[in-house]
């Protein structure tokens, strides 16, 4: 390899990998950088797809019409994650007023806050706080309420994509699904440690899931001889659980007698229970009920004399904690109007991002 002239670097080549696509997350250099390679990018989105590395701020037209936000103001964007949003509503201040965006994980959040400096918004518009948003008392208690804050409250896709960090059985990693990873105990630890009872509790407070016994007792039943300690492995599990498991009628009926039919139908229940197996565990792990309740109890404290929150929720567990409380603080005065009802993506929304089907937005006003 060639020296450059005048530099004792070598010059290093870009990655190449075998086959049309790459198959390992970190060759996905094109998708890993977005900025040099925008027309990539355009295609994989304009397929519906989010590219591998990167997240697509959902629903940001609403949140901007629900926060009005105004040149002079101080914000909050309380679960920064890729920046999307934090972006758009920058570009709202106009330059003036000053806008925190906080995050616990330390791995995405500095990544994202090169991003955001290299569009040019110095420490003087927008700061980085590691933290967990339930802390936003004490925040506010340093800078001063906010006139407006944002919580989404799904998983960034950098997260889910990247296998190392164990959110999906899609790449094989380990079941660590915290969202800081230097703080806690992984997903496999938390698993070793529950019964069948727990683990049945847990899969349905978490997640609903209709087949907890099942999977309960395959996972016991497995940790006895060997410790779940990959993605892939959970799902085998959750997969040997549901073979014999019978089909819901209503999809006996749609399938008929067919095998070839049956046998789909049976793969498709197995990963939406996995995906359900893996949200109640990060659910779990992450104590992310407890921190969802601290944060909208803190909330009305928060907010300056008519300041505007707007929570993005993606599952029905989520959706229940909010709506309680802005009805609950509304009934006491704290909040003059809150949403009547959710607001869902549109469909051209959700066809250009997989990921926004399941998403509520909620909104609140603090009374003056």
């Amino acid at each position: 390899m060639e020296e450059k002239a005048g530099n004792n670097e070598r010059h290093q080549r870009r990655v190449h990998y075998s086959g049309k696509y790459p198959r390992r997350f970190e060759e996905k250099y094109k998708e890993l950088n977005p900025d040099q390679y925008g027309a990539e990018i355009q295609h994989v989105m304009a397929k519906g797809n989010t590219p591998a590395g990167m997240h697509i701020p959902i629903m940001v037209k609403e949140i901007l019409d629900i926060l009005a936000i105004q040149p002079g103001e101080r914000g909050f964007d309380a679960t920064l994650g890729y920046g999307g949003h934090t972006l758009a509503m920058l570009e709202k201040l106009q330059g003036q007023g000053h806008l925190i965006g906080g995050d616990v994980d330390p791995i995405e959040s500095k990544k994202t806050e090169a991003r955001i400096r290299a569009k040019g918004f110095g420490p003087e518009l927008w700061e980085l706080r590691n933290m967990n948003f339930c802390q936003i008392d004490e925040l506010a208690a340093e800078v001063g309420p906010f006139d407006f804050i944002l919580a989404d409250l799904g998983v960034s896709s950098m997260q889910i994509d990247n296998p190392e960090r164990g959110f999906t059985y899609k790449n094989d990693g380990p079941l660590d699904l915290r969202l800081n990873p230097e703080v806690g105990i992984s997903a496999a630890e938390r698993l070793a440690g529950l019964d069948k009872a727990s683990l049945i509790g847990m899969l349905i407070e978490n997640a609903d899931e209709p087949y907890a016994d099942s999977i309960a007792k395959q996972i016991v039943n497995t940790q006895k001889r060997q410790p779940i300690k990959t993605t892939r492995q959970l799902h085998e599990v959750v997969a040997k659980a549901l073979q014999r498991v019978k089909l819901p009628s209503e999809v006996q009926e749609r399938v008929g007698y067919s095998t070839k039919k049956q046998e789909a139908a049976r793969d498709e229940l197995i990963k939406k229970s996995s995906a359900r197996v893996f949200q109640a565990l990060r659910i779990d792990v992450n104590h992310e009920y407890e921190v969802l309740y601290e944060f909208m109890e803190k909330l009305p404290g928060a907010l300056a004399p008519g300041g505007r929150a707007a929570i993005l929720t993606f599952h029905s567990g989520e959706d229940r904690i909010v709506k309680k409380a802005f009805k609950a603080f509304h009934q006491l005065g704290e909040y003059s109007d809150i949403a009547a009802d959710v607001i869902r993506p549109g469909r051209e929304e959700c066809y250009q991002n997989s990921r926004a089907h399941s998403t509520k937005l909620r909104w609140a006003i603090k009374a003056q």
